[in-house]
């Protein structure tokens, strides 16, 4: 069943997404050498809630932290742990608030220190993908030209691994709705793209193989090669020209700038 959303309805998303974002970017700025995803997850979980949100991720489906913070070859997923994080480590931050009954979600994978090269790049194709995807966004085009646009460029073109065991998805008062929203498909392929439909687009993006195995923990998902992995994401609207972009990884980009621990991706 998928549900359009009114114009209403599509505010109190954007509200919810904008809290995601500005709590990404605070996560992002406590990021440095030393510090665990655990104390981050707690400093996130209070900003949330000071700001009036709450934590979407928490308690779903029994995860147990407010960020899903997933690290180097962690797919998605990752439980937030006492584990310090190091120079040169990525660092996939996804999150999920609501606000006014309503969900947002979006996610940003940051680069701590000196990373390497090669996974800088990875990084970038990755965020590009994001937006190539969104770019098909519109109206009377097929959930397949989403995927399509994420696969031809970061698998076809670069030579990554497109995860397919997990998909964006469509999102307002519960987390996941319908429909599904691939990383992978076929041009004019799966249901057609009305206006008003609000899906989170959100590229998984392997450095090799786009096989993945699931953790001893039951929540963690990483690279089956134990090569890195980036994810980052998106809530959108479809509109009839050109999609509308409901988070913000502006808020994210500009602590980036300013924090000498993190590299622009």
């Amino acid at each position: 069943m998928i549900y359009y959303k009114t114009e209403e309805e599509v505010e109190l998303i954007r509200e919810s997404c904008l809290m995601v974002c500005k709590t990404l970017a605070y996560a992002g700025s406590l990021l440095k050498p030393g510090i665990t995803g655990a104390e981050i997850d707690a400093k996130a979980e209070e900003f949330i809630r000071d700001n009036g949100g709450i934590p979407g991720f928490k308690g779903y489906g029994g995860f147990p932290g407010t960020l899903c913070i997933s690290v180097n070859e962690q797919v998605v997923h990752g439980i937030p742990s006492d584990k310090e994080f190091k120079d040169g480590d990525i660092i996939s931050l996804d999150c999920g608030v609501i606000m006014n009954d309503y969900n947002g979600d979006a996610a940003y994978t940051f680069a701590l220190g000196d990373v390497k090269e090669e996974t800088m790049k990875l990084l970038r194709v990755t965020k590009e993908s994001l937006y190539r995807g969104i770019g098909q966004a519109v109206k009377g085009r097929r959930i397949g030209d989403i995927g399509y646009a994420i696969q031809d460029f970061a698998e076809k073109q670069e030579g990554y691994g497109i995860v397919r065991e997990l998909v964006g998805h469509g999102i307002g008062k519960a987390l996941h709705e319908d429909p599904e929203v691939p990383n992978f498909g076929r041009r004019g392929r799966g249901i057609l793209l009305k206006e008003n439909l609000v899906i989170a687009i959100e590229p998984m993006v392997n450095l090799k193989t786009k096989q993945v195995v699931q953790e001893n923990d039951g929540w963690t998902i990483r690279t089956k090669d134990r090569q890195p992995s980036a994810h980052y994401e998106h809530t959108v609207v479809v509109r009839k020209n050109q999609a509308e972009i409901l988070s913000d990884h502006s808020f994210i980009e500009e602590m980036i700038k300013t924090n000498k621990e993190l590299k622009q991706v």
